[in-house]
């Protein structure tokens, strides 16, 4: 039978974010890599990079095959408890609602706005370098 992990708090986990001293928290789970950092293929930096966050995108990101997630085994102290992440930000780049909450007339400006700026700027640009 497998012993239970300890859970550690992410202002724990957080503390280990010096040169000697790290640990990530990746997919749910926390590794002390301390002991990898110069061996680390991205070097010290891109570890260190990924400390005080939840690094699994970074991890996902960077393309790892899964002898690096077997050699990852041997670095885990635990699990994260997910309660105490920090909400990842989220952006809202949708600016069509803003648009569309204006009356036709304003939606009807800003659309042919849109349009004879970059014209406007074209010309005053043409009209300057002459």
């Amino acid at each position: 039978m497998a012993s239970e992990q300890k859970t550690y708090r992410f202002d724990e986990v957080s503390k280990h974010n010096e040169y000697d001293d790290i640990w990530l928290i990746v997919s749910g789970k926390v590794y002390d890599v301390s002991m990898f950092l110069l061996e680390h293929p991205g070097g010290a930096e891109a570890m260190i990079a990924a400390t005080n966050k939840d690094a699994t995108s970074d991890f996902e990101e960077a393309g790892h095959k899964d002898e690096t997630r077997e050699m990852m085994q041997k670095f885990c102290i635990g699990k994260i408890d997910e309660s105490t992440l920090p909400s990842r930000r989220r952006h809202n780049v949708s600016t069509t609602n803003k648009i569309s909450s204006l009356d036709p007339t304003q939606e009807l400006m800003v659309k042919i706005l849109k349009f004879l700026v970059p014209f406007l700027v074209l010309g005053l640009t043409f009209t300057v370098l002459q």
